[in-house]
């Protein structure tokens, strides 16, 4: 491979296939992510199951999303980014398989762990790809890869929907061809992975700081906190919206897919335009005020109610900027350290995650509990989805309190970036 003297500058055609593996990979990881939404609710009735047991279904694959963190950087160390990546592909792909296969609940939540499973190993895959070649204009091309993952998040609801009712020989499709079918999109960037000449991944060379003093940092704490409530908040709409929007406003299957179209719609624009303008304003700055606007968005749709549902979709402008641009700003705060940054960031913040969905399948049991024994059923089951969105609303608000505390350091150290 044709390469000037630094690690992380490959020649041009290189380049150009290795950013086509991380947008398409951006694209099969927005599928994966977000096809659930529309699908949970036949899940749900299929197998009987209560809202708390989605939100440990998703805190389950969250689960799975953290352990592939934890060796996904061995991985990479002893088979290589290309090797790792091409098979995050083929694990994702062979989920699909057996999500079509399963019989029961148990299984099936087995497959949905082995899918995560892949997804954990491709962020981390994708995040020390991008890193590596992506020294310039850092937050335009992180928050342009995401854009790509926006992209599919938008269409895939729609597309899950649509598959879910389609009939092929007489015979629904359903929620489980649809993940066999959505999921097979992975084998397509094996391709480009296979083209590509990556880079050595030797991170022993690179790293100027151990584990155990890397997490000593502040400024990687303010990080992970910063970035695990807006993941928080990110995934949580993805994973409760179209169930939210169904049972308590009564939208049909096809508008409150809709709406989480929109939402990923307004994500897409946001992370294709507003690059540049985040890396002439600065990375903190910016995270800051796109927590500050997704969190007065989602309290503002749930206050005001159903004519506000569009304040969902609106939140997706704030929302989408927060993960790029932090995984932008760690780029340059621990240049040196990247790859220890994102095994410490990554596996930390999956744990919180977990923690986030558990409380909001749990935020929203109690509340229908407590509101139906004293205004019935149908009031409980609204108040308590609103209950467990507030709660949404508040992490986007806990993100933007630390981001204030990480902006005053960085200014501080005159680190600011």
């Amino acid at each position: 491979m044709k390469t000037d003297t630094k690690l992380n500058t490959p020649s041009n055609l290189n380049f150009i296939i290795l950013t086509a593996t991380i947008f398409i990979g951006f694209l099969v990881f927005g599928i994966s992510e977000n096809i659930k939404g529309p699908a949970i609710p036949r899940i749900q009735q299929e197998f009987l199951l209560s809202e708390f047991q989605i939100g440990l279904l998703l805190a389950l694959n969250s689960l799975g999303y953290l352990l592939a963190c934890s060796y996904t950087g061995w991985l990479v160390k002893r088979f290589g980014i290309k090797t790792t990546t091409i098979l995050s592909f083929v694990t994702m792909a062979l989920a699909g398989v057996l999500i079509y296969l399963s019989p029961s609940y148990s299984l099936f939540s087995g497959s949905y762990f082995i899918m995560y499973l892949g997804n954990g190993m491709l962020e981390i895959s994708l995040g020390i790809l991008a890193a590596t070649i992506f020294t310039k204009n850092t937050g335009t091309m992180m928050n342009l890869s995401h854009f790509f993952y926006g992209l599919s998040s938008m269409f895939a609801p729609l597309l899950s929907t649509s598959l879910m009712g389609l009939s092929i020989s007489d015979a629904l499709l359903g929620w489980r061809g649809m993940y066999l079918i959505m999921l097979s999109f992975s084998l397509i960037p094996i391709l480009p992975a296979i083209m590509g000449r990556f880079a050595s991944e030797d991170q022993d060379s690179q790293e100027r700081v151990s584990m155990k003093d890397f997490i000593k940092n502040s400024t990687a704490w303010l990080i992970l906190f910063i970035l695990s409530f807006g993941v928080t908040a990110e995934m949580a709409i993805g994973g409760w919206l179209a169930n939210f929007l169904e049972k308590s406003y009564s939208f049909s299957p096809a508008s409150a897919a809709s709406v989480l179209s929109g939402f990923f719609f307004c994500f897409m624009l946001a992370r294709l335009l507003f690059g540049p303008l985040i890396d002439r304003i600065g990375f903190a700055k910016s995270i800051l005020l796109a927590s500050l606007f997704s969190g007065i968005s989602i309290i503002l749709a749930v206050l005001i109610g159903r004519p506000a549902a569009f304040l969902f979709a609106a939140a997706g402008f704030g929302i989408a900027p927060i993960y790029p641009t932090v995984m932008a700003l760690m780029s340059k705060v621990f240049k040196n350290n990247i790859s220890t940054a994102l095994t410490f960031t990554l596996p930390a913040m999956g744990i919180i995650i977990v923690i986030g969905n558990l409380l909001v399948g749990a935020i929203t049991d109690l509340f229908r509990l407590i509101f139906t024994n004293y205004y019935g059923a149908a009031a409980g089951i609204k108040l308590g989805y609103s209950a467990g969105f507030l709660f949404i609303g508040l992490c986007c608000f806990m993100c933007c309190g630390g981001t204030v505390l990480l902006y005053k350091k960085l200014k501080k150290e005159q680190c600011l970036f």
